[in-house]
């Protein structure tokens, strides 16, 4: 992983993976709510130094990496995954060959 960029710019990355992940109603779910009230109980203030900060900001940055290769994934596997048998003919077409004909007529 790369050096971390702004914990505003991670919090909104992570909360568009958790929209991507669960529709509409991502603030419904409890992930949405635990990011949320991580992000609130790390920030820095003018009273203290948070020094888990930082610890906090590379695991929603380590949590947004899976979300996004989760999502990459499956797209992916939709894209590139077999869908059942295929003819010798099919085959043989998608790599840019043809069958030889068989004397007869038989193929």
């Amino acid at each position: 992983m790369a050096a971390l960029g702004a914990p505003l710019r991670t919090f909104r990355a992570l909360l568009r993976e958790l929209r991507h992940a669960a529709g509409r109603s991502y603030r419904d779910t409890p992930a949405y709510r635990h990011v949320l009230a991580a992000f609130r109980a790390h920030r820095v203030t003018s009273e203290k130094l948070c020094r888990a900060q930082q610890e906090l900001h590379f695991q929603a940055a380590t949590y947004l990496c899976l979300l996004r290769s989760v999502r990459e994934h499956e797209a992916l596997h939709r894209e590139y995954h077999g869908r059942g048998e295929r003819s010798p003919q099919e085959v043989a077409g998608l790599v840019g060959f043809r069958l030889p004909q068989q004397p007869g007529g038989k193929g």
